[in-house]
């Protein structure tokens, strides 16, 4: 008889082997976490194990379901720092080596712009500690770097690695695709090269699931090393049978799950559906496609069991209310035409001339096009075109404005500072006003300190039709949100991009944060990750990504192998979401579309509608 997956890691456990579970979505992964952890205290009641999360929310539910006293959860920038916060003189020794990396090595190390020199004899008296913002000639770091400075210390230092290994005999690591490779290169490569001293690292979770950018999504080249077990989980008790005939063709490796029923689910029908439709009109009227007989069991207005799910956020924007920031992040015509101007002048060998010219410079030169939406947008935007003209344009050039940098994973710094800020509006206005006074940057040393923070943030409250600038300066002036070297190292490098945002309503940022949180109807594939529902309406629009284009995943298109995996894993994602019911939905499908939908979807479900 076949072993259970739990008999698999108790193998691996026994003969000191790391392990991954590599499990499709709905098998149950979680679950698998702690029946480890149960499994480690039936072994050993007094083992040490640290459970690492990617989620405040996940490192919740694990500490609500395992109450076991040897077991510490938490996020991975809070494993690490605490791993690393007593060892203040190997942190500073890194902190230095780190910025200087950045300075030799681009993008290499930790960057720091500021006026000071950050040597060991400046931080001396200096306490390294680790925040949600960034002061770095204060001694404060902030996410991004907890991860560099962590892989540089137990690189660096083996002793620190033996002080870890005897603390944690395990650690299990859950969705480890979402971690960055620097921190399973601790785990995996740091770790071991410093004794004979062994402890057991466990991982769980997905490669076809990896869709955040610059994380380390599988640990194929870990598995080859053999540094880690695979063991492979092929259950899957969420979606309905024909969902999971679907995303078994999708993927890409060996996991081919089969549907498990859970034991409230004997009588239960799991056969479901799926329907590939179409349509080839010129103008797509989806409350009219809504309304078509596959429809007729779903109820669009219950959003916890039915999501209407876009992949492109430009079709969201304006009905989300986060149109006019979004506006600004995804087709700026001023950067859009200094890039024009750059060509052009390449082009004609005079790229030499702009050296050291103002924008104001370069248009009297007579190379800008007379389109007419530049000249529309000066016409709408005439003070922002007037303080741009002083802006050399070599800086102009050196701005990239786009959407992933509004909403997602890779969100510049000036969008992560007004997200905190409502962040603690919304912990406020949620009542969670322990966790709003731990995130406040807010010394609370009497009574009195904390009557001036519950004016200070009733009054941010009701700001929410004010400027974006205000809002910010209040934030600060108050100590809820303290502008930090992330922000003002932003507005000394973007001043365009912070000119152009900061004179919008911050309500703008308020709907922005909600349709992230999935406070909306709406949703993409990022912000649906995790989730599931009983029936799933799929939109397969392309809107103008580079990353992601379900043309090329549909037709296969040879030379666009790298964007045709990234699209998979999302197309993946999206459609492992459905209980039940899927429906997806292409716009004008070519031949070749049609037969890779027939593939997978089958002809029966093939469904051409009008809108």
């Amino acid at each position: 008889m076949a072993l259970k997956i739990i008999d698999k890691i108790k193998e691996q456990i026994e003969t000191d082997n790391n392990f991954l579970v590599s499990g499709g979505a709905g098998s149950g992964k979680t679950y698998s976490v702690m029946e480890v952890i149960d499994l480690i205290y039936k072994m050993n009641p007094l083992a040490t194990i640290a459970c690492i999360t990617f989620t405040n929310v996940a490192a919740d539910e694990i500490k609500h379901r395992a109450k076991h006293n040897n077991l510490e959860v938490s996020t991975i920038h809070d494993f690490l720092w605490n791993s690393i916060k007593n060892y203040q003189n190997d942190l500073k020794k890194s902190l230095v080596a780190l910025i200087k990396m950045e300075r030799e090595e681009e993008k290499s190390g930790i960057k720091y712009s500021g006026e000071e020199d950050i040597s060991i004899k400046y931080l001396q008296d200096k306490e390294i500690n680790y925040k949600d913002y960034r002061k770095i000639d204060n001694g404060i770091l902030s996410h991004d770097d907890i991860l560099k400075i962590s892989n540089n210390i137990f690189n660096t230092y083996p002793l620190l690695c033996d002080i870890l290994k005897d603390k944690y005999k395990y650690i299990l690591i859950d969705e480890y695709q979402d971690t960055e490779k620097q921190v399973i290169d601790i785990f995996l490569e740091h770790l071991p090269k410093s004794s004979d001293k062994k402890n057991i690292i466990g991982f769980f979770g997905d490669s076809m699931q990896s869709i955040y950018g610059n994380r380390v999504g599988s640990l194929k080249e870990y598995v080859d090393k053999k540094l880690v077990v695979e063991i492979i989980k092929d259950d899957n008790y969420r979606c309905s049978e024909t969902v999971i005939e679907l995303l078994n063709k999708i993927r890409t490796d060996s996991i081919k799950q089969k549907r498990k029923r859970r034991n409230d689910e004997v009588d239960k029908d799991l056969l479901g559906s799926i329907k590939f439709i179409y349509s080839n009109a010129d103008v797509i009227d989806f409350e009219s496609i809504k309304k078509h007989a596959i429809f007729n069991q779903w109820n669009f207005n219950d959003v916890a069991e039915t999501k209407e799910l876009y992949l492109t956020h430009n079709l969201i924007a304006d009905k989300a209310g986060f149109g006019e920031i979004f506006r600004i992040y995804n087709n700026d015509e001023i950067i859009k035409q200094a890039k024009k101007i750059k060509t052009k002048l390449k082009k004609d060998a005079r790229l030499h001339e702009i050296e050291g010219k103002t924008f104001e410079d370069v248009l009297n030169m007579n190379v800008v096009s007379e389109a007419n939406n530049f000249k529309n947008f000066i016409a709408d935007n005439n003070d922002l075109f007037k303080n741009t003209k002083p802006v050399l344009f070599e800086d102009l050039l050196k701005i990239y404005i786009d959407t992933d940098q509004l909403i997602g994973d890779n969100r510049d710094k000036l969008i992560n500072h007004l997200k905190k800020i409502q962040e603690r509006i919304y912990l406020y206005e949620t009542k969670q006003v322990n966790e709003f006074i731990r995130k406040a940057d807010y010394k609370i040393l009497s009574v009195d300190d904390k009557e001036k923070l519950k004016s200070a943030i009733d009054s941010l409250v009701n700001m929410k039709n004010e400027a974006i600038e205000n809002i910010v300066n209040f934030a600060d002036e108050m100590s809820i949100v303290k502008k930090d070297d992330n922000f003002t190292n932003f507005v000394k490098e973007y001043i365009y991009v912070y000119n152009r945002v900061k004179g919008l309503p911050f309500y703008e940022i308020i709907n922005l944060y909600k349709f992230e949180e999935d406070l909306t109807p709406y949703s993409t594939q990022h912000g649906i990750k995790g989730a599931e529902f009983d029936n799933v309406f799929v939109i397969l629009d392309n809107g103008r990504w580079n990353q992601y284009n379900f043309k090329y995943l549909f037709e296969e298109t040879e030379g666009k192998e790298s964007v045709i995996e990234r699209t998979k894993k999302m197309f993946y994602v999206c459609c492992s979401r459905a209980k039940k019911n899927l429906v997806v939905f292409y716009s004008k499908p070519s031949d070749a579309i049609l037969k890779k939908a027939k593939e997978w979807f089958s002809e029966e479900n093939l469904i051409e509608v009008t809108s």
